[in-house]
């Protein structure tokens, strides 16, 4: 059965990180690229924000019986195909997950503007929040 606080409580985690994402967009990008400390923040934003996707993918697999996905990203997709979310930002999302995992086990040698580039790619992190959030809504129970 799907825990409904705990998935809203994983989304609200999300879209706090994605305004502070939203707002680090609104800078400049060579102001941000030479702000180390503030490039930190968006790495750092960017890899909680993609682990409650992460995790609320699989609560949500796990909570109604589906396949068991082997990866953060295969458990994304699942959502996808289940309809949970569109396809489309499923698979985006499930790309996010990838750049993710170089955030953290890259940490050091990631370009930094790579990472700059990504706040300009927030909507399906957006939308994949809103769709989960309506299907949560929409769920019998």
């Amino acid at each position: 059965m799907v825990d409904s606080e705990r998935v809203s409580r994983l989304l609200d985690g999300v879209r706090t990180d994605l305004a502070f994402l939203k707002a680090s967009a609104a800078k400049p990008p060579d102001d941000l690229a030479v702000d180390q400390v503030a490039l930190d923040a968006v790495k750092y934003r960017f890899v909680t924000a993609i682990e409650g996707c992460a995790k609320v993918a699989h609560h949500l697999v796990a909570s109604e019986g589906w396949s068991v996905p082997e990866t953060n990203a295969a458990a994304v997709r699942e959502l996808g195909r289940h309809g949970v979310v569109e396809r489309v930002v499923a698979d985006s999302v499930a790309r996010a997950v990838g750049f993710r995992n170089v955030l953290v086990h890259q940490y050091a040698d990631v370009d930094d503007a790579r990472v700059i580039a990504q706040l300009t790619r927030l909507d399906d992190l957006e939308a994949y929040v809103a769709q989960i959030a309506a299907w949560l809504l929409a769920a019998p129970g």
